[in-house]
């Protein structure tokens, strides 16, 4: 097995600096170990048997002896409760264990055992995003959902912070019968909020009652995001003050811990999390994690387990990955996830930089002192050493935490710091808590101002802090980290599905005083997944009978593709976004509500698209636990399956493409929608048929087809549009990508 060092997340850590080592293996083929190691030590492997079919195994208990009758005998007694780590009942048939590499080769010999792999590491991935999304007290979709109350959240991630006051359960009924899981903490941290919280980590796995206490601040963050309680006058160093509140504040929250401090997150604990989390009867999960460079679905133990949840009517959200701007690094691909990226508000913590020729660039920080002065200082921009007594110009690239470059600063005597972007993260700036006066500013402004430095004789620069500024030009724009499709693992299926906030989030945090109001502002994916996953408990509140794929449709056919000035939403270099960036385009949760037609899919309409992306049938059969053989399913290729956007690949699939897409009516029972196509230029035509869909029944379902035909003249480029189905009442809009050269991106 390769060890290969993660890219230090710019987005997800700002105070504490993690260095993450992605441990990763590729997929093994039938019957071999993954990444088998050579030496005598212990590792933790997976392994998946045939499910037993004794009615005597019913119990947890009955199951476990049955799993440890693979291990080897050398196991045997006591060693082999301290070896079994994990126990799965949903997400697989299996269990996780520590064992040497040749134990492993050993068990993989035996009779039943389906596959044995050595566990992969992954890495991790408001006071106003909820009015920032169109949610207010006491009217729209607050007031029709309940706030999201009933509904449980469940988190996989560094745990959480009990006692802090986002998880206040002031207003918030007792949780559903439904509900059978356990609350590891004592009784005064878990109320009628936090109704569950386990841990099943290495470090706290020796006890079954171990508590998940939050030691990053990971969780805590994402738990109050999707479903904080109200908390009057939040703020970081008096800035962004309001009041905060989660997405769904009136929804239970279900913790359960699988990442450790050092931010690994073995895929092992992940299953195990999965595994729990369905069993204690959650309605969304939401997991701000994935792998750095994603296996196939068959080796992809966050999409096996999301797949598990989804056969249980539960919605999987999942952060698309911080490794963008950068086309093909997409994380969490599969279907039936929600896959959400990153994007800005309206909100700024503003630094202005004033030039000594009096130029102004506004950046951002959350360390305004009341202090400092705005008078011109020398201005420097030093090559190797930081010039002390002076505002020193720093460049801000890929791995390089923020907030240590200005302490190398400060130790260096500076009097201040601007932190200039390279070029690929074009506009995106972050508020982050400096240790010195400073401002992070565009590539653009930073261009500027070295120009100004190497012609001014003196150069000289003062930073004006302008506090919490509203009305952003440029929002919602991408974020420059917010990982880009195409989907490399299923390119018929367009990823990421949606974006929503994950730049500056201003949420619950942890404290070494125990501070039961310690917020802390910060940003990637994993800040926009928990957004989205509040959202669904809202749509789950609302609409309890619809399923996973309906709920997910709603979200993407209402999708907004303008920033609040009618504009196209823009990248990370204000450029219009790229479907590939934006997905649909940005939640609008107002109209998800309403959608008028959906795009369901059925469980079983996923084994067909699971055999038409060619994995074998040991393969189809592990994900979707029973046996298939896809000799005797007609296989549906992934960009025929009945999903809410549309992906066509002229290069894949020939100069001529018919897609089959089926809507259901949500909407009015007597419904009459004409289809409007969006333009996409460049690549031939297209034709929807029929023209029209007329509806006479709720819940009646009616097909179409789009027929793609590429000019022999086009030339190999990509495009993007929609189809747009409109009524008296509604508008569904189908996002559409056409890719026609080998590169992918747009």
């Amino acid at each position: 097995m390769e060890d290969h060092k993660c890219r230090l997340s710019p987005t997800t850590w700002t105070i504490f600096i993690l260095n993450l080592i992605c441990i990763l293996s590729n997929s093994p083929a039938d019957g071999a170990i993954a990444g088998a190691d050579t030496s005598s030590s212990l590792s933790t492997y997976v392994i998946e048997v045939r499910k037993p079919t004794d009615k005597h195994l019913a119990t947890i208990e009955d199951l476990e002896t049955f799993y440890r009758s693979f291990l080897p005998a050398t196991t045997a007694g006591s060693n082999q409760e301290q070896r079994m780590v994990h126990s799965y009942r949903h997400v697989l048939s299996g269990f996780a264990a520590k064992l040497t590499a040749e134990e492993a080769k050993a068990i993989g010999e035996k009779d039943g055992v389906l596959d044995v792999r050595r566990e992969t590491v992954l890495s991790l991935h408001t006071t106003h995003t909820p009015n920032y999304l169109g949610l207010r007290r006491g009217v729209g979709l607050w007031e029709d959902s309940n706030y999201g109350k009933g509904v449980i959240i469940g988190l996989l991630d560094t745990g959480i912070f009990p006692d802090h006051l986002s998880f206040s359960d002031e207003g918030v009924p007792p949780p559903p019968a439904k509900w059978k899981g356990r609350c590891n903490f004592n009784r005064t941290s878990c109320n009628n909020k936090l109704i569950g919280a386990r841990s099943f980590t290495d470090t706290d796995s020796s006890s079954s009652a171990a508590a998940p206490y939050d030691d990053v601040g990971h969780g805590t963050h994402t738990a109050s995001t999707a479903a904080g309680a109200f908390v009057k006058d939040a703020s970081v160093f008096g800035l962004a003050n309001g009041t905060a509140a989660g997405i769904a504040p009136l929804a239970h929250l279900a913790v359960y811990k699988i990442c450790t401090v050092d931010g690994r997150c073995a895929d092992s604990a992940i299953l195990a999390g999965f595994d729990a989390a369905i069993e204690d009867g959650v309605d969304v999960l939401s997991v701000s994690l994935g792998y750095e460079v994603p296996p196939q679905l068959p080796s992809d133990l966050v999409a096996r387990g999301a797949f598990a949840a989804t056969q249980k009517g539960i919605f999987v959200s999942c952060s698309v990955g911080n490794n963008g701007p950068y086309s093909n690094t997409i994380s969490n691909g599969a279907p039936w996830v929600l896959t959400v990226g990153a994007s800005s508000t309206d909100r700024t913590i503003k630094a202005t930089v004033r030039l000594g020729n009096g130029q102004e660039f506004d950046g951002e920080t959350l360390y305004q002192p009341r202090d400092f002065e705005p008078a011109q200082h020398p201005l420097a921009y030093p090559e190797r050493e930081y010039a002390p007594g002076k505002v020193n110009v720093g460049d801000f690239d890929l791995g390089y935490d923020r907030v240590e470059i200005g302490r190398h600063v400060k130790d260096a005597g500076g009097v201040a710091m601007i932190l200039a972007n390279v070029p690929d993260l074009g506009y995106t700036t972050y508020s982050d808590p400096d240790v010195l006066p400073a401002a992070h500013v565009s590539y653009e402004a930073g261009t500027e101002i070295k120009k100004y430095i190497k012609t001014a004789s003196a150069p000289t620069a003062a930073i004006l802090f302008k506090g919490t500024q509203f009305n952003g030009s440029f929002a919602p724009a991408v974020a420059f980290f917010s990982s880009r499709g195409p989907n490399s693992i299923s390119p018929g299926i367009l990823k990421p599905d949606i974006i929503g906030p994950g730049l500056n989030i201003l949420a619950g945090w942890i404290s070494p005083t125990d501070d039961k109001r310690a917020f802390n502002v910060f940003s990637g994916t994993s800040m926009s997944c928990p957004h989205l996953s509040g959202v669904v408990a809202l749509l789950k509140s609302a609409h309890p009978d619809w399923s996973p794929a309906a709920i997910k449709s709603a979200i993407l056919t209402t999708a907004a593709t303008s920033n609040a000035k009618g504009q196209p939403i823009v990248d990370e270099a204000r450029r219009p976004g790229s479907i590939f960036a934006t997905g649909a385009g940005h939640v609008n949760v107002s109209k998800a509500v309403d959608p008028g037609l959906i795009y369901d899919t059925e469980l079983i309409d996923y084994v067909p698209y699971l055999c038409g992306l060619n994995y074998s049938d040991k393969d189809v059969s592990l994900i979707v636990q029973k046996k298939v053989s896809c000799s005797r399913i007609e296989s549906v290729p992934d960009y025929q399956l009945n999903y809410p956007s549309i992906t066509v690949d002229f290069e894949r699939l020939g100069s001529n493409v018919s897609v089959k897409r089926t809507v259901r009516n949500v909407g009015p029972a007597n419904s009459r929608y004409k289809s409007v196509i969006e333009p996409i230029t460049g690549i031939g035509s297209i034709h929807v048929s029929p023209r029209e869909l007329v509806f006479t029944k709720a819940n009646q379902t009616i097909s179409y087809t789009v027929n793609f035909t590429r000019k022999a003249s086009t030339k190999a480029v990509n495009a993007q549009g929609a189809i747009t189905w409109v009524s008296a009442q509604h508008s569904v809009r189908t996002a559409v990508a056409v890719l026609s050269k080998e590169s992918g991106g747009l």
